[in-house]
């Protein structure tokens, strides 16, 4: 999920992600709606799947890695499958040295992407790399692409970006890459709005303050009576806009199913928690939405010099890139894994494809080592598809949710400190017996 989806638990005790409850939920009985109901449903699926199936989705990460790196306390004993979204948690995760991490998108202009970080960071120095992905790009990229970066991609990497140089090309002062994927192309119209509602400049004011007083001061007075308005609820509401963000209808209906309200007022509340209960001078992933850039003091970790370093010195080697399914992945992996980063995905897939979901449960339990650590994420405010389903281990057939230890009490500190807050529960499940 991305900006929009906005997903922040209602009060009160909004943030306890709470046990997955053990009734299945079902895949949507379409027969007991009517036909306009069915229409609609399919021209949902049609829009989303036209978006990722043609398009670069996430021009950035929308997970919070220090959340992450915090409660999967990384090794050098560890390997690590996640799915690799914009790739950054993948660079933030081998900071912690782990021997292996293996990002998997089934959309490889996602894994393009990374393809092109991990070439930045063996063959760029630092102050390139920086214009390219701090700034959004620089009017050399041409150059830099074809002299150190394209040789080190894949063939399709190589042919994705050949076409796209103009993405980081910084054609005028304006451009950026964060303008780029339908994220982005939706960020620049939000940013849009903000200038034509007349509250932009106070939107930039919040990275600059000392406290949270003075952002719940400034959002209470100058924002909340100018964003939320009728145009923009009803833009929000609507598949095309949520397609953009990476929204399919079937995890909109999980998220309004579990929070009892509509996407529109969810976005309204995830929007003034993080602007008033979070310090924005160092939440990099809004401040990225607003400015189009990073700033050096407001970035990522792969983009600090000191981290930079630590990656060009080895640590990015150990990420390697897959452009698959996660279970054709685990089932074809020669080896066990440790750790487990699922992002959202099963909120989709527990909807439109249930068969899917169980057979990537029954890779990870075939490929997970004793006490794996799984993370994930869902735009609901619990997740009730995990628990009932039943996998093959050690000759006999078992519950999920017999198997699967969850830490409630971690996954609920954490989700309230997460800078990005565009989940409705966070996941911390071990897998024991």
């Amino acid at each position: 999920m991305t900006p929009a989806a906005l997903a922040s638990a209602p009060q009160p005790n909004p943030l306890a992600p709470g046990l997955p409850p053990a009734a299945p939920l079902a895949r949507p009985d379409t027969a007991r709606k009517g036909p306009l109901d069915a229409i609609s449903a399919a021209i949902a699926r049609w829009i989303f799947t036209g978006v990722h199936g043609n398009c670069l989705v996430y021009n950035t990460c929308w997970e919070d890695p220090r959340l992450d790196r915090e409660v999967m306390r990384l090794t050098a004993d560890d390997d690590l499958v996640m799915i690799t979204s914009a790739g950054c948690n993948a660079l933030d995760y081998a900071l912690d040295g782990p021997r292996s991490i293996h990002a998997v998108d089934m959309n490889f202009r996602q894994n393009a992407l990374l393809e092109l970080k991990l070439a930045g960071i063996r063959r760029l120095d630092f102050e390139p790399f920086f214009e390219i992905f701090g700034h959004g790009g620089h009017r050399e990229f041409s150059s830099w692409y074809r002299r150190h970066l394209r040789a080190d991609l894949s063939e399709s990497a190589r042919a994705y970006w050949d076409d796209r140089q103009n993405y980081f090309a910084r054609s005028s002062p304006g451009d950026s890459f964060y303008h780029r994927g339908t994220t982005g192309h939706f960020g620049r119209i939000l940013t849009g709005y903000f200038r034509l509602a007349g509250f932009y400049d106070d939107a930039k004011r919040l990275f600059h303050v000392s406290s949270l007083a003075e952002q719940k001061e400034i959002y209470e007075r100058s924002i909340k009576p100018r964003f939320f308005r009728g145009s923009l609820k009803r833009l929000l509401e609507t598949d095309l806009a949520l397609s953009a963000l990476g929204i399919p209808k079937a995890q909109r209906d999980h998220l309004e199913k579990t929070c009892g309200m509509g996407m529109a007022d969810f976005m309204e509340d995830c929007v003034e928690a993080v602007f008033t209960r979070l310090p924005a001078h160092e939440n990099y992933f809004w401040h990225l939405y607003l400015y189009g850039r990073y700033s050096r003091e407001c970035c990522p970790n792969y983009l600090r010099p000191e981290h930079f370093a630590r990656l060009k010195a080895g640590m990015v080697d150990r990420i390697h890139v897959h452009t698959t399914d996660v279970a054709s992945f685990l089932r074809g992996y020669d080896g066990t894994l440790s750790r487990f980063v699922l992002l959202d995905h099963m909120d989709w897939l527990s909807h439109e494809h249930p068969e899917l979901l169980a057979a990537e449960w029954q890779a990870i339990v075939d490929r997970a080592r004793p006490g794996a650590r799984l993370l994930w994420r869902s735009g609901g405010f619990e997740v009730d598809f995990v628990d009932p389903l039943v996998v093959q281990r050690g000759g006999q057939s078992v519950r999920m949710g017999d198997i699967l230890r969850y830490d409630t009490a971690t996954a609920a500190a954490c989700h309230a400190r997460d800078r990005v807050h565009t989940y409705g529960s966070f996941y911390i499940a071990d897998l024991v017996g």
